[in-house]
């Protein structure tokens, strides 16, 4: 069968918004006009993606996992709309991922001295899939931290840096000047395997609410300071790897120059 784009987009907004009210507001469209369009996708697909009640709309299994699939399929079509865009109307553009806390503005102002003519676009990287924008089309090189799924990927090892202790200010460790890892043995993280966030901020609230503590990048903890967080050094943490990474098949001249302004104002001294 063929998917349609415009339907699974109408899911999408409904996906993220619970309610079909606000999602037909965002999507410009009358409520009834949503209501059927996703009954037909439902059809269309012989499965059920959402629970309706009076007061809620909540996601099928089968409706989550459309959801997680739907962000990188729209993401790469949407991508490959713009390079279409960009040959027709001869425009250069290299589009940059980053994680989250990571600078790369130094690597983009040195680049673009040197090519004034190329669109230099920015792309954040969900810190769960950092390597998603490299595969589905949505940028050309990245800036991430190690792990990521480095198949397929050429990286390029820039520097590291510590993993500090993020927690609430009233914490009965907060007062301490650093931990090791047997200090925050047996309390409840918030790390990757056992509750994934939808978004740092997210996951900041739940900590400064008390639900638990995380070890997170010192870079992540600047960026994200708070006044009701405290971030202490895990002096016998491994350090965090930084590192750029492109597709292994990519050569273009423009990517080649790219990483080496990227590796030279980049890299740790």
């Amino acid at each position: 069968m063929d998917l349609d784009l415009r339907k699974l987009r109408y899911f999408v907004e409904v996906a993220e918004h619970r309610h079909f009210g606000r999602a037909a507001e965002k999507l410009y469209i009358a409520q009834p006009v949503l209501s059927r369009q996703i009954r037909a996708f439902e059809q269309e697909l012989d499965c059920t993606l959402l629970v309706r009640t009076t007061r809620s709309v909540e996601l099928t299994a089968a409706g989550q996992q459309l959801y997680e699939e739907a962000k990188g399929i729209l993401a790469s079509v949407d991508a490959a709309v713009r390079r279409v865009h960009d040959v027709d109307q001869e425009v250069r553009r290299l589009v940059v991922a980053f994680s989250p806390g990571l600078h790369v503005s130094e690597a983009i102002r040195a680049f673009a001295s040197r090519y004034p003519d190329v669109e230099t676009d920015l792309v954040p990287a969900r810190w769960w899939e950092q390597d998603a924008p490299l595969r589905d089309g949505r940028a050309q090189i990245a800036y991430l931290r190690r792990p990521f799924d480095e198949s397929g990927l050429r990286t390029i090892l820039i520097g590291n840096e510590p993993r500090v202790a993020c927690m609430p200010a009233t914490h009965p460790l907060a007062h301490r000047l650093d931990l090791t890892r047997a200090d925050v043995e047996g309390e409840r993280t918030l790390d990757t395997p056992t509750r994934r966030t939808a978004s740092l901020e997210e996951k900041f609230e739940l900590i400064a609410a008390g639900h638990g503590i995380a070890l997170i990048p010192l870079s992540v903890a600047r960026a994200y300071a708070r006044p009701d967080l405290i971030h202490l050094p895990v002096t016998d943490a491994p350090p965090i790897e930084r590192c750029l990474a492109v597709a292994a098949d990519r050569r273009e001249s423009l990517l080649r120059d790219f990483l080496e302004i990227a590796t030279s104002t980049l890299r740790d001294t």
